[in-house]
C-alpha cells in the first residue's frame, strides 16, 4: 500500500510538472508574421500572414493553446489594389474604439507595385471592413514597401514599414486611418532588415528586426535582431554604439538544431506574473512544411532583451494565467 500510494503520488506529480510545460512550436501550421492583441474578452488574438486564405485569426487565454477563429476578410471583402497580390505581415491595433489592421498586399518580386492598407473592425475577431490602400512603393518612393507597424508616441501616431531596402516611418493622421498631410517618409534603418517591431521600455525605444532569407524551407536563414535608442526616430544602436543606419545590431534568436529561420516577432506581451513572451515563425527541421508559430520567453538583461540560449526553446514552463 505504501509503494502503491507513493507510486500515485510521484505520477501525480509528473503530470503536474508536464502540465506546466509547453512545447515549440505551438502551433504546428504555417503562420508567418504573428501579430497579437489582448480583447477586451479577456483572449489574446493572433493574427499571420495568409498561407491561411484571407488572413488567419486565432485566440488564446493562455498564449499557447490555440483556437481557428476565421478569417479578417473573404473572398468578397479582402483588399484588391494588388489584384495578384498575397495579404502579407498583418499589425493589429487597438486605436479608439475600433481595431485597426494594418497589412501588406504584394506579389513575390514586385517591389514597386507592392504597398500597405488597412482596415477596421469593433471586434478584435472581425469582420474587419478594408479601407483600402494607403500608399504604394512606386507612390512613396520607397522600394519594396511592406512590413507596417504602428506605435503612437508623445500624442502622434506613426507607422514604421520596409524590407530590405531600408527601414522609414512617416506620421499619421489623428485615425490612423490615413497618412498626415504634408507628412514625408523618414529612414530610420539600413537595408538589412524588415519585420519591424518597437518596444518602449524604461528609457529606451527597442527596434527588433529580421535579416536573412525567410522563405528557403530548410535553407532560409531568418534571424531576430535588435537595437535601441533614447527616442523613437533613433539612432538605433547596437551594444558597441554602431547604427542600425549602418546594418549593425544585436542577434536575439537564431537557429538551432531544431528550428532554423527564426524571425518576424510579434509584439512583447506579459503574464499575470509580468514575464514577456514574444511570438515568431521559424522552420521545423523534423517537419519543414511551413512556418510555424513558436513562442519564448523575454529575459531583460543589463537593458537588453535576451532569449535563453539566443535561440527557439523545444520545451519550456508555460506562461502564467
Amino acid at each position: 500500500m505504501k509503494i502503491k500510494s507513493l507510486f500515485l503520488g510521484l505520477t501525480f506529480s509528473v503530470s503536474l510538472h508536464a502540465a506546466d510545460k509547453y512545447s515549440n512550436p505551438v502551433i504546428d501550421y504555417s503562420l508567418p508574421d504573428p501579430s497579437i492583441i489582448k480583447g477586451e474578452d479577456g483572449y489574446f488574438y493572433l493574427y499571420a500572414t495568409e498561407d491561411i486564405r484571407n488572413l488567419p485569426i486565432h485566440r488564446s487565454k493562455d498564449l499557447v493553446n490555440w483556437e481557428f477563429v476565421g478569417t479578417a476578410f473573404t473572398d468578397a471583402t479582402r483588399p484588391d489594389f494588388e489584384p495578384e497580390g498575397g495579404i502579407w505581415a498583418p499589425d493589429i491595433n487597438e486605436i479608439g474604439d475600433k481595431y485597426v489592421l494594418y497589412y501588406s498586399m504584394s506579389v513575390w518580386g514586385g517591389e514597386w507595385t507592392c504597398g500597405i492598407g488597412c482596415a477596421v473592425a469593433d471586434r478584435p475577431e472581425g469582420p474587419f471592413k478594408d479601407c483600402g490602400m494607403m500608399f504604394r512603393s512606386n507612390g512613396i518612393k520607397v522600394q519594396n514597401s511592406i512590413g507596417p507597424f504602428y506605435i503612437e508616441d508623445n500624442g502622434h501616431k506613426y507607422l514604421f514599414w520596409g524590407s530590405f531596402r531600408g527601414i522609414y516611418a512617416i506620421e499619421l493622421s489623428e485615425d490612423g486611418l490615413s497618412l498626415k498631410s504634408g507628412s514625408s517618409p523618414v529612414q530610420i534603418a539600413g537595408t538589412a532588415y524588415e519585420g519591424t517591431y518597437i518596444h518602449k521600455r524604461g528609457g529606451y525605444y527597442y527596434m527588433f528586426a529580421s535579416i536573412g532569407s525567410c522563405c528557403e524551407g530548410l535553407k532560409s536563414t531568418y534571424t531576430t535582431v535588435v537595437g535601441r535608442a533614447t527616442s523613437l526616430f533613433g539612432p538605433y544602436l547596437d551594444k558597441k554604439g554602431q547604427s542600425m543606419m549602418d546594418n549593425h545590431h544585436e542577434i536575439l534568436i537564431h537557429k538551432n538544431d531544431s528550428f532554423v529561420g527564426t524571425g518576424h516577432n510579434s509584439e512583447i506581451v506579459s503574464d499575470n506574473a509580468g514575464t514577456d513572451w514574444l511570438f515568431y515563425h521559424a522552420v521545423s527541421v523534423a517537419n519543414p512544411d511551413g512556418r510555424v508559430l513558436m513562442l519564448d520567453k523575454i529575459d531583460w538583461i543589463d537593458g537588453w532583451p535576451s532569449v535563453e540560449g539566443n535561440s527557439p526553446s523545444v520545451k519550456s514552463e508555460k506562461p502564467r494565467f
